[in-house]
């Protein structure tokens, strides 16, 4: 990758909807350059897709909270992250190494949605332990620091 290929990445993570001759006009190439070099990143996988950031504040759910997770011993993985699915309060998660198996993102409209979230967890999906804290405000940071100067 060039600087080039990383203004376009910035770019394109920036505003996915750019036309190739928007983000022509902004590296100063012409906009068949601009998608031959597009391809390239999505072939290599630097770019996997353009995907819409939704944000649950603005479809009301306004609680944000991050917990972490520690399933029963008897619990399938894939199983539970398949589950997951189906809560529309958790809108992301990882599995994790140490105490906790997995950290959950909830995004929740009340305190009573969020018990709620945590009950279905405990009694339908395996969980025996959750640790969670509320989410104050989220930092402005992206995967673009990557990419270097």
């Amino acid at each position: 990758m060039d600087d080039i290929d990383r203004e376009l990445v910035r770019l394109l993570h920036d505003d996915g909807r750019s036309t190739y001759h928007e983000l022509g006009k902004r590296v100063r190439l012409s906009a068949n350059t601009v998608a031959d070099r597009v391809r390239r990143l999505r072939a290599s996988g630097v770019v996997s897709g353009v995907h819409a950031r939704v944000d649950p504040t603005a479809l009301g759910r306004t609680l944000h909270m991050i917990s972490d997770v520690r399933l029963r011993e008897s619990t399938d993985r894939a199983e539970f992250e398949r589950g997951l699915r189906a809560i529309p309060q958790v809108v992301s998660g990882a599995r994790l190494t140490g105490d906790y198996d997995y950290q959950l993102r909830l995004a929740c409209t009340t305190p009573a949605e969020f018990e709620s979230t945590i009950d279905t967890l405990k009694h339908s999906h395996g969980v025996l332990q959750l640790r969670s804290r509320l989410v104050l405000h989220d930092l402005p940071l992206d995967a673009t620091g990557l990419l270097g100067a």
